[in-house]
């Protein structure tokens, strides 16, 4: 793509006021001066970032995680992931701790996939993707208040279940058809 002059659709913040300090999310109301010169607010969830892991393991299988998800009222299937713990911490440390936490596995080999942003409509959150190979087994430590049932499918399968819907899980989307696209070629 070609550089591009955004210079007529830039916005401009003027003012920030804090609305809400929650516990893993802070919503900020921003006053924008548009390209117009009018003014818009703006409501921005900030959020300290994440990381997330296809673990693939020597016989082509992704482990995942199946946890129920309160927002949506429902078990989901999601590779493994987490927060942060503090905006500067190393993402793939956190990618490693996430993997360690919740399955138990430690890898060899990592490849970052790349890095998302989920909802650039009202949230700054950016997850960082990562393939881990060369599995080591290990014991799981799960956060306190951190359920979770540990499957295995194979790359081939989690793929063609992506393809039809079977998994709404935006940042195991992403990752796992980037995954399957550097194990695969």
């Amino acid at each position: 793509m070609a550089q591009e002059n955004n210079a007529n659709i830039m916005e401009r913040t003027v003012d920030t006021k804090r609305v809400f300090d929650g516990l893993i999310l802070h919503i900020d109301h921003v006053t924008n001066v548009l390209p117009n010169g009018k003014t818009a607010a703006r409501e921005i969830a900030r959020h300290v970032g994440a990381s997330a892991v296809v673990p693939v393991d020597g016989e082509g299988n992704v482990w995942l995680v199946k946890q129920f998800r309160a927002p949506l009222d429902r078990v989901l299937l999601e590779i493994p992931a987490g927060k942060l713990d503090y905006k500067e911490e190393d993402r793939l440390e956190a990618a490693k701790r996430e993997l360690r936490e919740e399955t138990g596995l430690t890898a060899a080999s990592w490849t970052h996939l790349g890095d998302i942003v989920t909802t650039p409509g009202f949230s700054d959150e950016k997850i960082s993707l990562y393939l881990a190979r060369e599995l080591s087994a290990g014991e799981s430590h799960p956060d306190e208040d951190e359920f979770l049932n540990v499957v295995r499918v194979p790359l081939g399968e989690l793929t063609a279940m992506i393809m039809r819907g079977e998994v709404p899980d935006s940042k195991t989307i992403c990752a796992v058809l980037m995954a399957d696209r550097v194990v695969n070629g």
